[in-house]
């Protein structure tokens, strides 16, 4: 491909990464390795710049453009050695006209960016990410795994996370593939941690979907006590029998719930659980390092209904938690409305319980709960609180 035919191809997939978010498809992932699986003539290095300009378009486009051209032409205005490929070569792009719009550039959502919690920084939300392991305990310590990372640093405030830069290719190692290691952001190891599982408790991840924190948990507890790993959709739910196997927690039970009927099935369980993780459906405001254009699939109207679901999910986790037990509410979003709010929302419909202090040194102490931005703490953004069950 030359030069301008990968900025066309670009503009190709931007259009189609445009059209699914709009509508609710596939993710831009998906969508660049089905392009490319169509077009066997592209080689390593044309994908590799393709996506390169897909992805540098929607990080600097808060607002879903009207066309992938538009996205490509705002990018350009801004970068003159992609502007002089709009040359109207074969395969390339058409030139820009002097008046012809392009997409304006911005980190957040002019709708959105007032709900932000007030320590986010807003720019580092589009940083790029880098990948974050979790050493498994139940097969292996960290002086046994870092030195098959010679390039992995200990990451501050956890014992079993290392650092690796972006890219680098985990699951082909053979510490993988042996289950000595779990792909796991540092704010969701911290998040586990949060729950202060201790082997011989009765355990329940009632949002488990692939069961990332299912595995941190089941780590922790070393196969002593109960985990039930619970999910209304099957399809996550039947990624985690796979990993669990690989990582060794062949004793985690699965639990396949009803949406809208998960207190009926779960109500053989009130009142035995000494901790209860909702890992909550949620905006993803804090994920944009990994998924930018989740930014062009939020609207008003599905943050409301996130909140009206998260609200509802806390109420039928409740019951479930023993005298004296623990439900960590988590999500892996940035705005009051799903954090700090669900929480004085939650007490205030539930009497007993209390928000009590999570004392690590990452992140900040924010509405009853702990805040991890991207700027702040080097991980994806997540709000998470712990609350108390009074004997």
């Amino acid at each position: 491909m030359t030069p301008s035919a990968r900025v066309q191809a670009a503009v190709e997939l931007l259009d189609a990464i445009i059209a699914s978010a709009r509508d609710g498809g596939p993710a831009a992932d998906t969508l660049i390795a089905r392009y490319f699986k169509e077009r066997r003539y592209a080689g390593s290095r044309d994908r590799r710049a393709v996506r390169d300009h897909v992805y540098d378009a929607v990080r600097r486009t808060a607002e879903r453009p009207e066309s992938g051209r538009a996205a490509m032409i705002g990018l350009a205005r801004e970068r003159t050695e992609i502007a002089v490929l709009f040359d109207g070569s074969p395969h390339g792009p058409a030139p820009i006209a002097p008046e012809e719009p392009g997409a304006a550039g911005g980190a957040v959502p002019a709708w959105l960016a007032p709900l932000l919690a007030n320590p986010v920084e807003q720019q580092e939300l589009l940083g790029r990410a880098p990948v974050d392991l979790r050493v498994n305990r139940l097969k292996a310590t960290p002086d046994k795994v870092a030195p098959l990372f010679p390039d992995a640093v200990a990451i501050d405030g956890l014992l079993d996370g290392l650092r690796l830069s972006e890219g680098w290719p985990v699951e082909q190692s053979d510490a993988w593939k042996q289950g000595l290691i779990e792909v796991q952001d540092a704010g969701s190891q911290l998040i586990s941690a949060a729950c202060a599982v201790e082997p011989g408790m009765t355990v329940i991840d009632l949002c488990a979907g692939a069961g990332g924190k299912t595995l941190a948990l089941a780590a922790a507890l070393a196969g002593e006590g109960t985990l039930i790993a619970a999910d209304t959709i099957r399809s996550r739910l039947a990624r985690l029998a796979p990993r669990a196997e690989r990582a060794g927690a062949t004793f985690i039970e699965t639990l396949l719930l009803d949406q809208g009927h998960e207190a009926g099935a779960l109500e053989s369980l009130n009142g035995r659980a000494d901790v209860v993780l909702v890992d909550a459906p949620c905006s993803g405001t804090g994920t944009w390092r990994r998924n930018p254009e989740a930014r062009w699939r939020l609207t008003p109207a599905r943050l409301d209904r996130l909140v009206q679901e998260q609200a509802r999910i806390l109420d039928f986790a409740a019951p479930l938690l023993a005298p004296g037990g623990a439900l960590i509410y988590a999500t892996c979003a940035l705005t009051d409305r799903e954090g700090a709010g669900q929480v004085r929302g939650f007490l205030d419909r539930h009497h007993g319980w209390e928000a009590e202090q999570i004392r690590i040194e990452q992140g900040r102490d924010h509405g009853g709960g702990r805040l991890l931005t991207p700027g702040h703490d080097a991980t994806d953004g997540f709000y998470f609180a712990r609350l108390r069950r009074m004997a």
